[in-house]
């Protein structure tokens, strides 16, 4: 499979919309995991990443300017247990509450659909990060359509087992810019981790930041957790500050 530098291919795309990066550091000491949002509306761009105890919202940065809250305001992180939740909508609940009850993350998923933001019907995508007695694995999932159809759900998970030192996944909810926008196709992308000291988060983090497009990116979440004992960094970067 094709590996590509993560930053090269943010920098490409213009609108890669709402991204999911996890993968393993370099020194395989860190668990690294990312998501950020990026948005075209006034609506979409009024919004802010803040720390909700050991997971994240999303919220307005002014209130005022705020039309419409559904599909923008959620909380893309939550942790239960071993698990990290990151998603791109209110998914995150549905994982959640699915796992408490003994769902599997598959399983959760099966109530929930692509977003019905037409004609684009955005797609909705998660990750599920385990981390238990020093053993890392992974899962990435994808709701979406069959060329636009949202009478047709396409629903595919793609589960990494011992992730190798040095590379990640990266899931985007859109290939590109577009109206239609064009959503995300194929296997998570694999991506190397080795550019720029991706063994320190304030590194991987600028350089993230800086790769997304300037006009449309919005917010930015990165948390690395230890492997060893499951301890975490978190950075949070907006652009409304």
């Amino acid at each position: 499979m094709k590996k590509y530098s993560l930053n090269s291919l943010l920098a490409q795309n213009e609108y890669p919309g709402r991204g999911i990066i996890v993968g393993l550091s370099p020194d395989s000491k860190n668990i690294v995991s990312a998501y950020f949002i990026m948005g075209r509306s006034e609506n979409s761009r009024n919004r802010i990443f803040k720390q909700d105890g050991d997971g994240l919202r999303t919220q307005a940065y002014d209130e005022s300017k705020m039309s419409d809250p559904s599909l923008i305001i959620y909380s893309p992180v939550r942790v239960l247990g071993n698990d990290t939740i990151i998603t791109n909508g209110d998914q995150t609940d549905t994982i959640y509450e699915g796992l408490k009850q003994g769902l599997t993350f598959e399983q959760s998923l099966r109530s929930r659909e692509a977003e019905p933001d037409a004609p684009n019907y955005t797609p909705r995508i998660s990750a599920l990060l385990h981390l238990k007695d020093s053993k890392f694995s992974f899962a990435m999932n994808i709701l979406k359509t069959q060329n636009g159809d949202i009478n047709c759900p396409v629903r595919n998970t793609f589960c990494y087992e011992h992730p190798t030192a040095g590379f990640g996944r990266f899931i985007h909810t859109y290939m590109g810019n577009g109206s239609p926008l064009p959503s995300f196709e194929g296997e998570p992308e694999l991506i190397e981790l080795n550019d720029n000291n991706d063994n320190n988060i304030d590194d991987f983090t600028t350089n993230v930041w800086n790769s997304l497009n300037n006009e449309n990116k919005i917010s930015l979440f990165v948390r690395y957790i230890n492997i060893s004992d499951g301890s975490y960094q978190t950075r949070i970067l907006n652009k409304n500050n």
